[in-house]
């Protein structure tokens, strides 16, 4: 069985935040800004000779177009053609090749995000290879996982960020996080919610060692379940150690240079929770070895999740394999239209018995909201849109 073609559908579904549109509107990069309404997927469809397809996703959001020409130019050219891989093992293999053909093109940033892609994609064959679901393969000993919810910015608005935590807590969720960086924003959603909820913050690499430490002291009455990605730039492992000291628990890992990365974090002493995402890192592969990190060192793991296509159905399943305590981020956002309309959206679900991943996207939704759709095969490049 060989890989004859990889699909790459790139869509943007609009969304709401129930949030004001900004005063003014700002050129933005983040994810959870308020100057973004709605939030693009790259999803790539490995597809075999015997007629068997697997279903991934590459990071990028607005970086998707760069993340789709990494695919295009080397990393559909390096997998057309060989071998289906057979086993976790096979599919480990053939990674570790990838990685060593295409590492002078960095170990992190666009080819990484596309083999994310590509690994995902191969887990969901090997499921539908084995007729078992991912989180059987996976050795989940559990089914059900619950989410926590991941809140846009509302722009340190102290009584906007408390009516939204409010919300979300209405609705169910018993673990929230905040993208917000002023404590003010922070301590007025503390103090909104019942005590038994736990709050995070995800500042997104703002501050110097000096000012992350300034803003440690002002958050440490809070007793935040854990202060993510405070210190700028996001590798300043000795930073991060040294804020730790200060006794608030520090979250990170979404930015680092692969697993690898993660090895650094944990050796320097940085961190308190570790994060993967399965999109970035080097798919579902890339994440076990980070798994494995996790428990040499003794150290929590909680997976990064701010996407809604494969990825995030592989978070679901790579969750599953996890205490029972770790829940799955989950943008806390109203989409247009559910890419996968089997996929419950309640805060507490089961996971599928299906094989793979266990869900299909929609193809109407593939079609109302693509931006581009590319595939690849022996022949070359097919653009569809």
């Amino acid at each position: 069985m060989k890989i004859t073609a990889i699909e790459i559908v790139r869509i943007a579904v609009p969304f709401s935040a129930h949030r004001r549109p900004p005063a003014q509107q700002e050129i933005t990069f983040n994810a959870a800004s308020p100057s973004l309404s709605r939030m693009e997927s790259l999803l790539v469809k490995v597809e075999t000779d015997s007629g068997l397809c697997g279903w991934g996703e590459a990071f990028g959001h607005l970086a998707n177009p760069v993340s789709e020409q990494a695919i295009c130019t080397l990393v559909a050219p390096f997998f057309l053609n060989r071998p289906l891989p057979q086993s976790q093992q096979a599919i480990a293999a053939l990674m570790q090749e990838a990685e060593k053909a295409l590492h002078g093109f960095g170990r992190t940033g666009p080819v990484r995000y596309a083999l994310s892609a590509l690994d995902i994609a191969l887990w969901d064959l090997l499921g539908h290879l084995q007729q078992q679901p991912l989180w059987q393969l996976l050795g989940a000993k559990r089914q059900r996982i619950e989410r926590y919810a991941s809140l846009v910015s509302y722009d340190n608005d102290p009584a906007e960020v408390a009516m939204q935590v409010l919300r979300a807590h209405r609705q169910g969720y018993t673990t929230l996080k905040l993208h917000e960086t002023e404590a003010n924003a922070i301590r007025a959603a503390r103090q909104a919610l019942p005590d038994n909820v736990q709050l995070m913050v995800d500042v997104n690499c703002p501050w110097t060692r000096e000012q992350a430490e300034e803003q440690a002291q002002l958050l440490r009455p809070l007793q935040l379940g854990w202060l993510e990605e405070p210190v700028w730039p996001p590798d300043d492992y000795q930073g991060l150690a040294q804020l730790r000291r200060s006794g608030v628990p520090l979250a990170a890992g979404e930015n680092v240079d692969g697993d690898m990365g993660f090895h650094n974090l944990l050796a320097s002493g940085a961190v308190d929770v570790l994060q993967p995402s399965v999109a970035k890192v080097g798919g579902i592969s890339a994440a076990l070895r980070v798994f494995a990190l996790a428990q040499q060192y003794q150290a929590r793991l909680v997976p990064h999740c701010f996407y809604y296509g494969a990825g995030m159905l592989a978070t679901a399943h790579l969750v599953a394999a996890l205490p029972d305590s770790v829940k799955m981020e989950a943008p806390y956002i109203e989409f247009e239209a559910e890419l996968y309309p089997t996929l419950p959206q309640s805060v507490s679900f089961t996971l599928s018995d299906e094989p793979g991943l266990g869900y299909q996207p929609d193809p109407d939704v593939l079609q109302r909201y693509c931006l581009s759709d590319l595939r690849i095969n022996a022949q070359g490049v097919q653009r569809h849109v």
